[in-house]
């Protein structure tokens, strides 16, 4: 049941964000010539996966889809802007699961948590839907299954989970295999497979030999350009007076993403400039930060230490959890953009900086193979620090070197990651499984 007034759900642990606007519509008795499509997604925060969720919702809400985001977490405090619109509802459901056990168990309780959106979702909720796009977590698949007519339902695939963590222990071997083998088998159960690059493409059927003969599209994500064609202020106030080069990082501080190389590769810099040069650098390390997740915080630390070792500390500003805003900002005064995470499934964070004009220095692995053309904008190295500090020389002390690429960066998002070009894809495939 639900009231279109405060669209409250009934149930003891619904809560919806967001309210329709004006009241106009009630998000759940939606005209029947729309199409009615429900996001499944386990933690709609600052990331990747993410961004790509909330601009999916976005899209197929512009092609007059009846859209909703349906999530076991959601903090306003941490999210994208356009989750706190009314014209996206947002329902929040399951947040009083645990997203672990003493530390351990992530993977199970994600799971539990998505099943649980799931089930609230088709036997509480009363909402009604034509399609289901899910993402990460495939778990919950089956439990769409059980509604009396049957749905039809998208998955995503960033990136197969199972190679997301490490097995170093013959427990956590033990420990994974179940749910190594619940997530083929799950995956198997969508009615269509979409992946977010070629890369991964040829990942997944390495990873799923058991669904070989099923079809995979490719999807890539997109970029809502209009966020990023504001005017912007300029960053004074962070970062120090006379750093007229900016080196920017964005990544959620986690381990995998490699930015010790970022920190690495500005003190091999620092060798091999003048000290004038050297005193018009400065790098900003913007990342997602959860104080919920240990291993940001610890990571966090980690880096602040590691730069005072190398003696950068003048040098470098860490952020954390920034705004969208400011995240523009950074990339419209930044000389060049480092993106060191290896084996990156895609990565949205080059095809934002190459539409702001902003060259990318990217590890020459996974997703920036397909995003970022090497030598034209951007380079793509081998993860070390002299690579990428030679790289980086040649940008700082060649301006019309970085007006080059960024230019020919930002013609290739138009080109080929454009909001249009997604949408349409994304809208036939929608369409395709509703009818």
């Amino acid at each position: 049941r639900a009231v279109c007034d405060d669209v409250t759900l009934s149930g003891h642990f619904g809560v919806i964000i967001n309210r329709p606007l004006n009241n106009q519509v009630c998000a759940f008795s939606i005209r029947s010539s729309m199409v009615r499509v429900v996001f499944l997604h386990p933690d709609l925060g600052i990331g990747g996966a993410e961004r790509l969720v909330v601009d999916a919702a976005v899209a197929l809400r512009s092609r007059g889809c009846s859209v909703q985001i349906w999530t076991a977490h959601h903090d306003p405090q941490h999210c994208f802007s356009e989750t706190l619109s009314p014209d996206l509802p947002v329902v929040c459901v399951g947040d009083w699961l645990p997203i672990s056990i003493c530390g351990y168990f992530h993977a199970v309780c994600a799971y539990f948590r998505m099943i649980y959106v799931a089930l609230y979702l088709v036997f509480l909720s009363g909402v009604e839907f034509d399609v289901v796009f899910c993402d990460q977590v495939s778990a919950c698949i089956p439990v769409l299954r059980l509604v009396r007519h049957r749905k039809k339902v998208l998955f995503y695939c960033h990136f197969p989970d199972q190679l997301l963590t490490q097995r170093h222990s013959l427990l956590k071997r033990l420990y994974r295999a179940p749910i190594d083998r619940l997530e083929e088998l799950t995956t198997g159960m969508a009615d269509l497979v979409v992946v977010n690059s070629q890369f991964t493409a040829g990942v997944f059927r390495q990873t799923f030999p058991k669904l070989v003969t099923i079809h995979l599209d490719i999807l890539y994500p997109s970029l809502n350009t209009a966020a990023f064609d504001e005017e912007v202020d300029d960053l004074r106030g962070l970062v120090p007076e006379g750093r007229s080069v900016l080196f920017l990082s964005i990544n959620r501080y986690e381990r995998k993403k490699n930015l010790p190389l970022a920190l690495r590769a500005l003190a091999a810099l620092k060798t091999r400039m003048s000290d004038a040069r050297w005193e018009q650098v400065h790098l900003v390390l913007a990342g997602g930060y959860d104080e919920r997740v240990a291993e940001n915080v610890q990571h966090y630390e980690e880096l602040r230490s590691l730069a005072v070792s190398l003696d950068l500390e003048e040098h470098v500003t860490f952020l954390r959890s920034f705004s969208d805003r400011l995240k523009v900002v950074l990339l419209h005064s930044s000389a060049c953009v480092l993106y060191t995470p290896s084996g990156e499934h895609f990565g949205i964070v080059p095809v934002e900086a190459m539409y702001t004009c902003c060259p990318v220095i990217a590890v020459a692995s996974g997703g920036p193979l397909e995003s970022v053309v090497h030598g034209e904008t951007g380079f793509l190295c081998e993860p070390t620090p002299e690579s990428f500090s030679e790289a980086m020389e040649r940008l700082a002390t060649d301006a019309g070197l970085r007006v080059h690429m960024g230019q020919a960066g930002r013609a290739r998002v138009l080109e080929r990651f454009s909001l249009q070009a997604f949408a349409d894809q994304l809208y036939a495939h929608v369409l395709s499984l509703a009818n």
